[in-house]
């Protein structure tokens, strides 16, 4: 019997619920695969008011073929868990493709896996890649050798079906996407600074100026260590 093809979704307290939701509904239409939800000890994982339970333990995952790791604003703190960050280093030596939403992209990259690797992040985040010897591109999706990361929230749609045509084909993931409807037309054209009203980045950049200085501070903190 043919062994399914394996994707884990680590995930951790604060976890943007989009940056694997998204690319679950797409990957969960690729024939014989098994989606895997998992956090340290199974635990239930909150995220923007949704619970997520009935997780399995991700010490007790031997290996799998996919590690999707989703980001959100919990990310730093999960850079910082020992526990999650082993059980991180130990799938993604095993897995054959090593993956990322978001700033979760962060997460592989303090685990040394994004040293001199091209990667994708949020664009609020993008240039602290750097800080951890990984290579920042503006890109929805970015690829290099076995390493996919997706942009921000919702380029996990579109880093999904790239990976499914990867995975199987191109007309696999189109079918996905025809059959999901994947078919964005936004009412505005504000989805990246810079496209957006500069009043509006200004706005939105004013009110995120605390929570980002501070966040920063802690990756830019984490990056040491890592080194």
């Amino acid at each position: 019997m043919k062994k399914p093809l394996t994707i884990v979704f680590p995930l951790y307290p604060g976890v943007t619920q989009l940056d694997f939701t998204g690319p679950w509904q797409v990957l969960s239409r690729l024939p014989d695969a098994q989606l895997i939800a998992a956090s340290i000890g199974g635990k239930t994982i909150g995220s923007e008011g949704l619970h997520f339970s009935s997780l399995q333990s991700l010490e007790n995952l031997v290996d799998c073929d996919v590690l999707c790791v989703p980001g959100g604003g919990g990310c730093t703190d999960a850079m910082q868990d020992a526990d999650f960050m082993q059980q991180i280093k130990r799938l993604a030596s095993k897995a054959t493709y090593i993956t990322s939403v978001c700033t979760g992209s962060l997460i592989l990259a303090a685990a040394g896996l994004l040293k001199g690797k091209r990667a994708g992040c949020h664009w609020m985040y993008l240039d602290t890649l750097a800080w951890f010897g990984a290579v920042p591109v503006s890109e929805r999706v970015v690829r290099d050798g076995n390493i996919i990361s997706g942009g921000g929230v919702t380029a996990g749609i579109d880093f999904a079906l790239t990976l499914v045509a990867e995975l199987v084909d191109e007309a696999l993931a189109q079918r996905i996407q025809l059959g999901l409807e994947y078919a964005p037309a936004p009412p505005f054209n504000a989805g990246h600074p810079d496209v957006a009203p500069p009043e509006i980045v200004n706005q939105l950049m004013s009110n995120m100026a605390a929570q980002r200085e501070e966040r920063r501070q802690v990756i830019a903190d984490i990056s040491q260590i890592s080194f």
